[in-house]
């Protein structure tokens, strides 16, 4: 991997000199702390796929000197998070049309066995926990925000993967989510997304609660947009710059 060159630039004379004690931390402590954030910023969406990074910007953002920002690109770069091009800066990563179906057919069939597995794991603690996540969902639905019911959406899903008694099956969903989050943040945007995503949950949810496996499994498999039409409502909502062409994909 290329390294970013140096800015000697006179504006930037006085902070590569004056560095901050934070940067006088043990090596890597202030670069992990940037790359933590600007993880988390990429995973969720709030810097969208191929956005770019300026690295002056970035250094005055977290006031520190640009050694320890370079750091921590070089990190997410080795995390296929952010793509560093000569002469062309550093952007968020971009992912295929057809790897972004692929991670979200290993999403849907993982979610679907974890339903499954709870389905047959079910007792009275369980079915009184998805009651509570269904409430909790329409309550979000009816007086929350889309965040509200994005948080709602996620407490649903981890009941399910605690009820599944796997937590080797439910790290496996929650990595492969985290590939795919930042391009799923048009989800609950219209009141129709969060009234369609309350309904599959509590097909999902009395079938859990019934201890159906097969109805679980497969009410699961189909609120996931992996199908062929599931995936293209999803990609309707998606700007086609979040997506790199197949022909320059490794």
């Amino acid at each position: 991997m290329n390294s970013i060159d140096h800015d000697t630039s006179p504006e930037n004379a006085d902070l590569e000199t004056a560095v901050s004690s934070e940067d006088l931390r043990p090596r890597g402590g202030r670069s992990h702390e940037i790359r933590n954030v600007l993880q988390d910023e990429i995973e969720s969406g709030k810097l969208a796929p191929g956005a770019l990074l300026d690295e002056r910007a970035l250094a005055t953002r977290f006031q520190v000197s640009r050694t320890p920002v370079r750091e921590a690109l070089q990190q997410l770069a080795a995390r296929d998070l952010v793509r560093i091009a000569p002469r062309q800066g550093v952007s968020v990563s971009r992912l295929t049309i057809s790897q972004v179906r692929a991670i979200m057919e290993t999403v849907g069939e993982l979610e679907a066995l974890s339903a499954k597995l709870a389905a047959r794991r079910v007792d009275d603690v369980l079915r009184k926990e998805l009651n509570t996540a269904i409430d909790r969902g329409q309550e979000a639905a009816v007086t929350g925000s889309t965040a509200d019911y994005a948080i709602a959406n996620t407490f649903f899903h981890e009941t399910i993967y605690a009820g599944s008694r796997n937590p080797y099956l439910a790290e496996l969903i929650r990595n492969a989510r985290r590939q795919i989050q930042r391009y799923r943040i048009r989800d609950f945007h219209t009141k129709a997304q969060i009234s369609k995503s309350l309904k599959e949950h509590l097909q999902i949810a009395r079938a859990i609660q019934e201890g159906d496996e097969a109805l679980a499994s497969q009410a699961m498999l189909l609120h996931v947009p992996s199908g062929s039409t599931g995936f293209s409502e999803f990609l309707a909502r998606m700007p086609m710059s979040f997506f790199e062409t197949d022909n320059v994909d490794q």
